[in-house]
């Protein structure tokens, strides 16, 4: 055995050849330094040493004194590396630090603001090109711009001929609307519409990993969504309106007369004015004009019998049109 390849610590156990090297010195009481050859660890944690007269013998350290020797040397190296550590850690601190601010920063990246109309617009217009397999849509409101109808024609085909499905909610005021019937007339593919009386805000989520949200009233701020948990939850939310909802296209919902000849509009109106809402409120949540309501409420109270408006909640209530599906 070559000493390089007989080198360990002072924190392993003696090897066998070291320990029956120094038994046998301990036996012997001395002995030639070409035995320690084969354990050179033996002279190096100090069990034996040379006695002096020329390094013609070597001499075994006494156990007693020997091992307190060994346990100081291994006791100041385990506070040595006690204080590698400290400084390890020390030096690291700032580094941890970064990383925390970067998996803050990333964090972030999955919810970001956009303001203003273009690039809110110029944002969605990059999602829709990059995606391929679906497009879910809520559109508040009566109806629509042509101009933005228009605006939108070559990305949503671009989607559909890429295979995309597409289904959209409306509210229900935009079912005759001319420009929306228009607008679908024009795509080839699998698209779908669907109208509610109420919907939620506008939302728009692509392939179920980015989705955009209003972050204002005027809509000219978006959050971008692209944490997937919460595009998961935007998205069940959107299938359970759409579960809801009455189709609109390619094929819309047979119209069938009520009874009471009161319209699912009618019945609509009639639920709010029993929440206590206001005309300009009621116009709002469906998407009508204020004077439309107004002329639905007259017609609700026409068929209900009564002439008071103070009383047209309570005919409401009592006549039963609410139970009926709206």
């Amino acid at each position: 055995m070559t000493q390089e390849s007989h080198v360990h610590g002072v924190d392993e156990q003696l090897c066998s050849a070291g320990m029956d090297l120094y038994t046998r010195a301990l036996q012997e009481g001395r002995i030639p330094p070409r035995d320690a050859d084969a354990a050179p660890c033996t002279v190096e944690l100090g069990l034996l040493y040379p006695d002096g007269e020329g390094m013609r013998w070597l001499r075994p350290l006494a156990p007693s004194i020997a091992l307190p020797r060994l346990l100081h040397t291994v006791e100041a190296d385990i506070e040595r590396r006690r204080r590698s550590e400290v400084a390890l850690a020390d030096a690291f601190q700032p580094l941890m630090a970064l990383d925390a601010e970067n998996a803050f920063s990333h964090s972030r990246t999955m919810i970001t603001m956009l303001r203003g109309i273009q690039p809110i617009n110029a944002a969605i217009r990059q999602a829709a090109m990059e995606s391929s397999k679906e497009v879910l849509t809520v559109q508040p409101g009566g109806t629509r711009p042509p101009t933005a109808l228009t605006g939108v024609l070559p990305v949503e085909q671009a989607m559909l001929d890429r295979g995309a499905r597409m289904r959209t909610l409306y509210q229900h005021t935009s079912r005759h609307a001319p420009a929306v019937l228009a607008h679908y007339e024009q795509l080839v593919g699998d698209v779908e519409v669907r109208t509610l009386n109420e919907v939620t805000e506008r939302l728009v989520i692509l392939d179920r990993r980015v989705a955009f949200v209003p972050a204002n009233t005027d809509r000219t701020a978006a959050l971008v969504v692209r944490h997937p948990a919460l595009v998961a939850y935007l998205a069940t939310t959107f299938e359970r309106l759409w579960d809801l909802a009455t189709p609109m296209w390619p094929r819309p919902a047979r119209q069938v007369p009520a009874d009471d000849g009161v319209t699912p509009r009618q019945r609509a109106i009639a639920a709010l004015l029993i929440e206590g809402l206001t005309d300009d409120k009621i116009a709002l949540r469906l998407a009508m004009n204020v004077r439309t309501v107004r002329v639905h409420i007259a017609k609700l109270a026409d068929i209900l019998g009564t002439g008071s408006r103070a009383q047209l909640g309570y005919r409401i209530g009592q006549s039963g049109i609410l139970e009926q599906d709206l």
